[in-house]
């Protein structure tokens, strides 16, 4: 969608030029349904009755005692951006560079016109998160909120982000359970399996065949410790619990901080070449076309 109105030689809108609250709410209106609640001012929320109340608002004040208020210099990206709530948060918190990407049209679409609208500079690309690869770009903060279980290739997924991560990645996904981990040895057979297997706080993936709560694009729920195990299987850690479950700060295993690789984790991830990566993912992309 076009911006006809006039614009001021740095190309911010002339305030003169900005538009009413009605015909705000039609430009609004007129994008389809938003799923994320983003206050545009002049009175104006793209979804005020959202059934999960100030939603994304509520996630973002999880981890804002733990974000540092100013990210001058520091690149974002955001993943799944959906109509761009965190984004334009990064942004105004002075990020030198912002990149959203979502795979649907329509979600990048609105993100786009909520930047314009709100005069900040944000970039939104309309591609899936297999694709990171392609960018050949490292990002200081990675966001990544309610994604994970929407993918078929969850692990795939958490290798390409950790190849573009430099420092931060702020993770949520949807969890099934909440039990203390448990001492899991390095190496068992079928009868510590037997036990194991058993054991409320085994890290545990569901599969997803059909729906979950009328969606089929939800294909995994895990529990919390499936999640974390997922997360030191790609080599990052758990930096900082917030007062949500499900929503946790981690940072790379190798990051700037000095923290050593987990034992035994580089026989596991020599699979995670970026030359590597890049060809499974491509595969993954054009088996997703083909379909």
């Amino acid at each position: 969608m076009q911006d006809s109105r006039s614009m001021t030689d740095d190309g911010a809108l002339d305030r003169n030029d900005r538009p009413s609250a009605e015909e705000l709410r039609r430009n609004v209106d007129r994008l389809g349904e938003w799923y994320q609640n983003i206050d545009l001012g002049e009175g104006v929320l793209t979804r005020p009755n959202h059934p999960d109340g100030n939603h994304p608002q509520d996630r973002l004040d999880f981890v804002a005692p733990f974000l540092p208020v100013d990210l001058e210099g520091k690149s974002v990206l955001d993943i799944g951006c959906n109509a761009g709530f965190f984004s334009l948060e990064m942004k105004r918190r002075g990020a030198r560079r912002v990149l959203g990407i979502d795979s649907n049209p329509r979600f990048v679409e609105q993100a786009r016109f909520a930047a314009r609208h709100l005069e900040l500079d944000v970039e939104y690309r309309e591609m899936d998160c297999y694709e990171i690869g392609d960018l050949g770009e490292q990002f200081d903060v990675v966001v990544f909120f309610g994604v994970l279980y929407h993918l078929r290739h969850p692990l795939l997924a958490l290798d390409l982000i950790r190849s573009c991560c430099r420092e931060l990645m702020l993770f949520q996904t949807v969890m099934w359970g909440f039990s203390e981990p448990i001492d899991i040895p390095e190496d068992f057979g079928e009868r510590e399996g037997q036990r194991l297997f058993s054991e409320n706080g085994f890290p545990r993936l569901y599969f997803i065949e059909h729906q979950f709560k009328g969606d089929t694009t939800n294909w995994f729920v895990m529990n919390r410790n499936a999640a974390l195990a997922l997360l030191r299987a790609a080599d990052f850690q758990l930096v900082q619990e917030t007062a949500h479950p499900e929503i946790l700060l981690v940072y790379p295993s190798t990051g700037p901080d000095g923290a050593q690789p987990l034992r035994g984790f580089e026989a596991r991830t020599q699979h995670r070449s970026p030359t590597r990566l890049q060809r499974v993912s491509r595969a993954v992309r054009n088996v997703t076309t083909s379909d």
